[in-house]
């Protein structure tokens, strides 16, 4: 169901308090990985669609979905927002059917949320051939890459949070319980061939081409 409204609606914080989104300092990143030729995305975990707006920005027809369709006040988190091009639904990425196959799948901060099994493996049956799956994770902390990535991280936070004021997603958070190994491990035969890539601000991507290998 599409929701209606203005389409500027984004919550925000209490005025002269900025906030840091580390999801939308990514989503250029995210963009890009966007296959050529593609019309069609869909968005998991969408959150307060802010990533959804910008790939029907690019043209693209969204379907955003959100098993969180109502925030912690109680207030619909689509309903007042009307997006040409993103059709947002309320349903549980794993097991609700949510349309598709898709050319983009994206999945913002949400996979650590879901069996992570079953998560892959929902993600590669919703892309078509030769479609993209793109993910961007949380990963709990492990070994040295990790924890560098993680102190180069902490300065760089600090600054952003003074200049930055990004739309807020009151969406529920939780710490991730699989390492950036682990996760590596279980894509290793859903999802052959996924590219792994740490950044900066406690995020790792994957990116996996539907068809790119066998």
């Amino acid at each position: 169901m599409r929701s209606r409204g203005n389409p500027a609606a984004l919550p925000r914080v209490a005025t002269g308090v900025k906030h840091f989104d580390h999801n939308a300092h990514h989503h250029r990143f995210l963009l890009r990985q966007v296959p050529p030729g593609a019309r069609t995305a869909l968005d998991l975990g969408c959150g307060n669609g802010l990533f959804a707006r910008r790939l029907a920005a690019r043209g693209l027809a969204v379907t955003a979905v959100d098993r969180h369709g109502v925030d912690r006040h109680g207030v619909d988190r689509h309903g007042e927002v009307d997006v040409p091009g993103v059709e947002f639904r309320r349903a549980d990425a794993v097991v609700d059917d949510v349309g598709g196959p898709y050319d983009f799948v994206s999945c913002l901060a949400a996979l650590h949320h879901m069996p992570l099994r079953p998560a892959l493996e929902r993600l590669r049956s919703l892309v078509r051939p030769g479609g993209v799956v793109a993910v961007l994770g949380l990963a709990r902390e492990e070994g040295v890459a990790d924890r560098a990535m993680s102190l180069a991280s902490v300065p760089l936070n600090l600054a952003a949070r003074l200049v930055r004021d990004d739309p807020v997603d009151d969406a529920p958070t939780r710490d991730p319980a699989l390492s950036l190994r682990e996760i590596r491990a279980e894509a290793a035969s859903v999802l052959p061939g996924a590219r792994f890539r740490r950044h900066l601000y406690w995020r790792y991507s994957m990116v996996w081409r539907a068809g790119s290998t066998n």
